[in-house]
C-alpha cells in the first residue's frame, strides 16, 4: 500500500452536507479497492485564484489515504464523472503528516490574533487625530 495526500474542490453552490456525502461516498471507492482513508479534513469555503466553470470559490477537503494505485485511479476516475468536483490533486507522499494540516494550523493561529488586545481603535494607527497644519 502507497500513502497519499489528496486534495478536491468542489463547486459553490453545493454545502457542506453535500461535500460530506461526496467524501463518504470517495471513502467507499477507496474501501472496496481495499484502501483506507486515515485523515479527512474539510477546510471550508474559499476564495478561487481564477474563475473554474465560472465558480469564484469552493469547498476544499484535504484526504489522507493508505491505498493502493489501482485503488486511487478508480477513485479519480469516479471524480472527473462528478460534476460536482471542479479540481482534484493526488500526491504520493513517503509518510502522512500527523495531526492538523498546515491550513487548520493557520486557522488556529487567525483565531488566537484576536485575543491579543492591540490597540484601541484598531488598525494601524488606532485613533484618528485630526491633521494640524
Amino acid at each position: 500500500m502507497a500513502l497519499y495526500e489528496h486534495i478536491f474542490l468542489a463547486r459553490q453552490d453545493v454545502s457542506q452536507q453535500q461535500v460530506e456525502e461526496l467524501t463518504a461516498a470517495l471513502t467507499e471507492v477507496l474501501a472496496s479497492g481495499g484502501g483506507k482513508v486515515t485523515k479527512n479534513e474539510y477546510w471550508g469555503l474559499k476564495g478561487l485564484s481564477y474563475r473554474i466553470r465560472k465558480n469564484r470559490k469552493a469547498h476544499y477537503t484535504l484526504l489522507n489515504i493508505d491505498a493502493s494505485a489501482p485503488a486511487v485511479a478508480e477513485m479519480e476516475r469516479q471524480m472527473r464523472i462528478n460534476e460536482d468536483i471542479l479540481r482534484f490533486m493526488t500526491v504520493r507522499v513517503d509518510e502522512l503528516e500527523e495531526g492538523p494540516s498546515a491550513m487548520m494550523q493557520k486557522r488556529d493561529r487567525d483565531d488566537r490574533d484576536g485575543d491579543r488586545g492591540g490597540r484601541p481603535g484598531g488598525g494601524f494607527g488606532g485613533e484618528r487625530r485630526p491633521r494640524r497644519f
